[in-house]
């Protein structure tokens, strides 16, 4: 066993001895499985990392964008204001409509496409 392994075990049981993991979320239970079959396999552990670290995919990050957007310009009255916010607006509206679009052109998306026009006799 390494230096860093004897270490890390030494500072795991000492505060196990004084308690610091007896009030834990979860304790004694399992933790909850993650369901990433949404997530294409060879982008899963990518996908991990980044949720892990706390960064949003950009379009969901335009998304909610767009609803702070949307929310800040209901609730402004300055004309000026107003008019920059619908600009910001407007650019990450179309920021995220190219994004779609580019993500529903891929061939797994054709192929679905194609197989939910046939299904529906288009």
């Amino acid at each position: 066993m390494s230096i860093f392994a004897r270490i890390a075990e030494q500072r795991i049981q000492e505060a196990m001895e004084r308690g610091d993991f007896d009030n834990l979320a979860l304790k004694g239970e399992p933790l909850p499985a993650e369901d990433l079959t949404h997530v294409p396999e060879e982008l899963r552990m990518g996908y991990k990392v980044l949720k892990n670290a706390g960064v949003l995919p950009e379009e969901l990050e335009l998304k909610r964008e767009i609803v702070d957007l949307r929310r800040l310009l209901t609730a402004c009255s300055d004309e000026e204001e107003q008019s920059s916010l619908r600009r910001r607006l407007s650019a990450r509206q179309l920021r995220f409509d190219m994004l779609m679009e580019k993500n529903f052109r891929t061939p797994a998306w054709l192929r679905y496409e194609g197989k939910i026009n046939e299904r529906m006799g288009f």
